[in-house]
C-alpha cells in the first residue's frame, strides 16, 4: 500500500497538525519506508513459532523518584484547541 499525500493530510487533520510541504512530503516518504519494513516482516515464515500471549515485562523498570522540572502553564496550554481558567477545556459528558 502506497502512502499518498492525501493520506497524509488526513492523519495530520486528523491529529491536529499543520505541515509544510516540505514535511508533507517528509511524512510520505517516512510513512513509506515504515509500511515497507512492516511488508518485509510480513514475509517472514512463522510456522512453529507459538503464539505470545503478552509481550509485557514481569516487572516495570524503577527509576528514582525525583522532582524534575516540568512545562509552565503557558507552554503546556500553548497548543489547546480550548482553555478554561488554569487548565484544559474539555466538553462536558456527564449531565448533571
Amino acid at each position: 500500500m502506497a502512502i499518498t499525500r492525501e493520506t497524509v493530510l488526513n492523519v495530520a487533520r486528523l491529529a491536529r497538525l499543520e505541515l509544510s510541504a516540505n514535511e508533507i512530503e517528509a511524512m510520505q516518504e517516512s510513512l513509506g519506508k515504515i509500511l515497507g519494513y512492516v511488508e518485509q516482516l510480513a514475509e517472514l515464515d512463522t510456522d512453529g513459532v507459538p503464539e505470545t500471549a503478552h509481550v509485557a515485562a514481569d516487572r516495570a523498570p524503577l527509576r528514582p523518584d525525583a522532582l524534575v522540572p516540568s512545562l509552565d502553564a503557558d507552554a503546556a496550554l500553548g497548543e489547546a484547541p480550548r482553555r478554561a481558567p488554569g487548565g484544559f477545556a474539555v466538553p462536558a459528558f456527564v449531565d448533571e
